[in-house]
């Protein structure tokens, strides 16, 4: 039971979740429906565990079966350090660019309210194609790995393409090039016009005409096109380029420790204005900061990692027998591709994020091993596997014991103390300040 502060923001007594949902049920996408339904039973054994007994003094332990949700913070921590170690680990040895592609603030709803699927793909090629449009001419062939964020600082929807490229690729004739030149005011003036040929591609004749003014206020606005910004080139620190990047595709549009107070009501969060360059704070409605947060949720089967030229999936196999002779000769290439890709188990993360193994008995130093798992169906717990009859057992008591009254009602209790910890008390600060005040 480790219910987050915007945990207690969804589904604490003011029912702020259940209130929104019903009614804009309508306007909901169902993938956000899914995803905060995830999240609102991540961590709740009464919906699922793994059974771990210890070798040596058979103590057992119970790991509730996390949702893995896009939405849900606890999930995605470590997943980020995790993506960046797979990536780097795939990636071209050489200098590599981080490239921002922005839009104008006036298109932005465009992108919310048509098409957002399309559009938001789109964007990602269009942004690509820009960049491979321009090392063709120079005869080069280079690697990209781009990623969309959606959110900007305060939450508002703000879509943007962040972007790894290579600074150099591979000739036709198989030979590695190294290019640094990039020509920052074609780029803007490309990419803005590839930005508005996507929109009038995709959208309807009634819908271009509803638009018109935006995009013709965005072409006059920005006479040297759309901004496109390069603010690292990095050899050695590709990693931590990924890093930063991963913080925003690994996890939630708000980070937890930027929330600095819900009470019941009003929530208030810390954000960095980049125009100023200074910590700001912003203050919301619960229902508008829940509103801010889901439309961040992207589509079901939306990818918001995509890679293309060298790092394309599609042609990897065709060059996986260039990329070989030229790391023979000039190692090029950092290919650990199955050590890379091989998953990371729970409890590796958990040691490597906290510097302690979570099956390790605290009692006799000896190791827990996984024994059994029970799974959540059609609203009741099933052992889905049991590695013997004594783990099968023991399983089966277990279920029975979640499922009892005196459980649920434990169970609730113990939720809505740590829903009262999470509320800002404004009272209780005032009896704090007064009673302050009095022994000054």
């Amino acid at each position: 039971m480790n219910q987050n502060i915007l945990h207690t923001i969804f589904f604490d007594k003011n029912n702020h979740w259940d209130q929104f949902s019903k009614r804009f049920k309508l306007k909901i996408r169902p993938v956000v429906f899914k995803e905060v339904e995830k999240f609102r039973y991540c961590g709740d054994i009464s919906k699922g565990f793994r059974l771990y007994v210890c070798e040596g003094c058979h103590a057992a332990k119970k790991v509730p079966i996390r949702c893995k949700g896009k939405f849900c913070p606890t999930c995605s921590v470590g997943e980020s350090e995790r993506w960046s170690e797979i990536v780097s680990q795939d990636m071209f040895h050489t200098t590599h660019r981080h490239i921002v592609f922005t839009i104008d603030e006036g298109l932005r709803t465009i992108f919310l309210k048509y098409h957002r699927e399309i559009l938001l793909k789109g964007l990602m090629d269009d942004a690509a194609q820009v960049i491979l449009d321009y090392f063709k001419k120079q005869k080069i062939r280079p690697g990209i790995i781009l990623a969309l964020h959606t959110f900007g600082s305060k939450l508002e929807f703000n879509p943007h393409v962040h972007m790894i490229v290579t600074m150099g690729g591979l000739t036709e004739g198989g030979e590695w090039k190294d290019y640094d030149y990039i020509p920052y005011k074609m780029l803007r003036v490309n990419w803005q016009n590839a930005v508005l040929k996507l929109i009038r591609r995709v959208l309807s004749p009634e819908e271009k005409k509803e638009v018109q003014p935006q995009l013709q206020r965005a072409y006059t606005r920005n006479a040297e096109g759309f901004y496109v910004n390069a603010p690292k080139r990095s050899r050695t620190n590709v990693k931590k380029i990924l890093q930063y990047i991963s913080r925003y595709m690994k996890r939630g549009p708000i980070a937890l420790n930027r929330i600095i107070m819900y009470d019941g009501d009003i929530v208030m969060f810390r954000y960095h204005d980049k125009r100023t360059n200074t910590e700001e704070k912003e203050i919301m409605l619960a229902k508008e900061f829940i509103a801010a947060l889901i439309r961040h949720i992207p589509d079901k089967n939306f990818k918001t990692i995509r890679r293309y030229g060298l790092y394309s999936r599609r042609i990897k196999k065709v060059v996986k027998e260039v990329v070989k002779e030229i790391q023979s000769k000039i190692k090029r290439l950092l290919l650990n591709v199955s050590t890379a890709l091989k998953p990371m188990k729970w409890a590796d993360r958990i040691t490597e994020c906290f510097g302690e193994n979570p099956l390790k008995c605290s009692s006799c130093g000896n190791l827990f091993v996984f024994r059994g798992i029970v799974v959540s169906k059609n609203g009741k717990l099933r052992i889905q596997f049991a590695n013997d009859a004594a783990a099968r057992r023991y399983l089966r008591e277990e279920i029975r014991n979640i499922e009892s009254e005196e459980f649920k009602i434990n169970q609730k209790q113990a939720k809505e103390k740590i829903f009262e910890a999470n509320r800002f008390d404004w009272e209780k600060q005032r009896q704090l300040y007064m009673s302050s005040m009095r022994n000054q």
